[in-house]
């Protein structure tokens, strides 16, 4: 038995489709099996909520008078860059403030999508059609041209837990600080929920996909930086390793603080919480026995973040499963360790749990990608 997508297109558009997130879809074959679970649910929902440092801002000031076509600009003292266009810049997420710590791009993003002014400071080449030299004036997003949220690599599809295994000291790390002795074990990923750990062989999502970005609309518009999916996988087609990510874009207009937040992780710099949801339509079978996988199957490497990473020696010192990290404390080398979420899973819930709203209403409907990601098919 299949469906199409046109098929659950049109319960939505009629009322009668089924929605659950993909924790729940996990409960219910649990309890039913996946041919029950597939008989009954016809979209499943995903979400993840946290720091995704490959995420930027493509923004178009508008002109001022006299024009300027930007040498080099801020916004709130953090560089953006300005080889573009004109008025067109490029705000990424690490970029870091000249003048205040534990402030960056991330924030400027939480800031503009809040409401609030951000000061520009641009220098002009100073040329006929552009005279202009400098320009200093507040902004806000309703004065922008355009404001795209236009992220290189997102929702890494599976990621490295991170320990200290080998190193005396506390090591700072994008994961968090890690203690001595494997004392702490850093993770980032919402498991169950996580949006390509649900359709890992990215059956239903491609160029084109819509997706839930930032409390908004956004589409998948490339396969993401570092998008690998030729490694090794379990019986179930689930990734162990990293794996795919996604480029996504969307109009940062419509979109909310609540799921945008600007961070600074200690010892690293800063970033960007982002947050994003995926809804996986039921074709067949398979997908339902995916999107009902429980935690326990789904498995990371834990690296020694101390030595091995800065390396690139790829040294693997155990595997974790999505389970034992979220219960609390994972069993390494013969003892148990306490486990440090770096992303939120009650964010991630939320997320999951507004887009199953949004499509029962009729609000978000899963568009057929365009292209499929390499290593998946549509």
């Amino acid at each position: 038995m299949r469906r199409t997508w046109e098929e659950i297109n049109r319960k939505i558009d009629d009322g009668s489709v089924v929605v659950v997130t993909a924790e729940e879809m996990t409960g219910l074959t649990a309890e039913a099996g996946p041919e029950e679970a597939f008989r009954r649910v016809d979209v499943v929902t995903t979400g993840t909520f946290g720091p995704m440092c490959g995420s930027g801002l493509l923004l178009n000031t508008g002109h001022h008078h006299p024009r300027l076509n930007y040498r080099e600009a801020s916004l709130n003292d953090v560089p953006a860059y300005a080889g573009l266009a004109a008025v067109d810049l490029y705000l990424g997420a690490t970029a870091r403030s000249a003048t205040a710590t534990r402030y960056g791009g991330g924030h400027v993003i939480e800031d503009l999508v809040s409401g609030r002014a951000v000061t520009l400071r641009a220098r002009g080449h100073g040329t006929d059609c552009y005279p202009g030299l400098a320009v200093e004036k507040l902004l806000r997003l309703a004065d922008l041209g355009d404001a795209v949220l236009l992220n290189p690599r997102n929702c890494y599809q599976n990621y490295n837990v991170a320990v200290n295994a080998s190193s005396p000291r506390t090591v700072h790390t994008y994961m968090g600080p890690l203690l001595p002795g494997m004392a702490n074990v850093a993770y980032s990923s919402a498991g169950v929920l996580s949006p390509l750990l649900n359709d890992p062989e990215y059956r239903t999502l491609g160029i084109g996909s819509r997706v839930f970005l930032g409390g908004g609309t956004g589409y998948v518009a490339f396969p993401g930086t570092q998008h690998s999916p030729d490694g090794p996988r379990s019986p179930e087609g689930v990734p162990m390793e990293g794996a795919g990510t996604l480029g996504l874009a969307g109009d940062l207009r419509g979109m909310s603080p609540e799921f945008l937040r600007g961070a600074w992780i200690q010892g690293y710099g800063v970033s960007l919480a982002v947050g994003v949801g995926t809804a996986i339509p039921l074709l067949d079978k398979d997908l339902a026995v995916q999107t009902g996988l429980p935690e326990s199957s789904l498995t990371a490497p834990v690296v020694d973040y101390a030595s091995a990473y800065p390396e690139m020696s790829g040294e693997v010192v155990g595997r974790a499963s999505y389970a034992e990290l979220r219960s609390g404390t994972v069993r390494l080398a013969g003892s148990d360790r306490r486990t440090m979420p770096l992303s939120s899973f009650r964010k991630a819930r939320e997320i999951a749990l507004e887009l199953k709203l949004r499509i029962a209403r009729g609000a978000f409907r899963p568009c057929r990608p365009v292209e499929p990601l390499p290593g998946g098919v549509v």
